[in-house]
């Protein structure tokens, strides 16, 4: 993906039709807490039902949740940023990511429809009933839980002042990511995996983004 001109009060416009250009835009407390009612829920569910020992299981919560960053790692990195080589490739990337690079602060753009998110999550809900069985609710709780948290990570670095404290590390690494290199420092909620898969920022180009690191990226 190219580097694009940043516009931090801007807004893009996908669709010339109203209403399609509507879905392309949601609400950030919507996945949210929508996700984090299903994460409830699906523990709920697992506490009640006879089959399944959610006391026993109940390390799959926060692996599932780490899992969650490895997942968004790779759809950040190979499907989001992947190497468009022609002119409608370059479209569709624009529609799905490159738009976000340009508008960073469209808040309304900050999260995936949830139209979209709610099929992808039914394919991994698929996916973990058929690794774990009947645990498998356990693992697709922390999941999503995983993903409510990435949301409201990826929201607060986008929207608001970084803090003066050890938060600050994940507003200074993503900023990497949309003024250093898009390139580069491709998880959000969990930079380890940049660091394990050496896709970090140069060291010259950390320290041009630290001294000029923006109230919200």
């Amino acid at each position: 993906m190219k580097h694009f001109k940043v516009d931090n009060k801007g807004s893009g416009q996908l669709f010339h039709n109203k209403f399609l250009e509507r879905l392309t835009r949601t609400p950030f407390l919507v996945p949210v807490l929508f996700y984090y009612l299903v994460s409830l829920l699906c523990i709920w569910h697992a506490y009640t039902s006879p089959n399944i020992s959610l006391l026993d299981n109940i390390w799959m919560i926060p692996v599932a949740m780490v899992a969650f960053s490895f997942v968004e790692y790779l759809i950040h990195r190979f499907l989001f940023h992947f190497n468009a080589s022609t002119t409608k490739q370059e479209k569709i990337q624009y529609s799905i990511h490159g738009i976000h690079h340009e508008f960073p602060r469209d808040k309304d753009r900050l999260v995936m429809p949830i139209a979209i998110s709610v099929i992808i999550a039914l394919l991994f809900y698929l996916l973990f009933k058929e690794l774990f069985g009947e645990n498998g609710i356990i693992f697709f709780a922390g999941f999503m839980a995983g993903y409510s948290s990435y949301l409201v990570i990826h929201f607060a670095v986008h929207s608001m002042k970084p803090p003066q404290n050890f938060l600050k590390y994940w507003w200074k690494h993503h900023s990497l990511h949309h003024y250093a290199s898009v390139h580069t420092a491709f998880s959000v909620s969990f930079p380890f995996w940049d660091i394990l898969f050496g896709t970090m920022p140069s060291q010259q180009e950390r320290t041009k983004v630290s001294e000029k690191l923006p109230d919200a990226i």
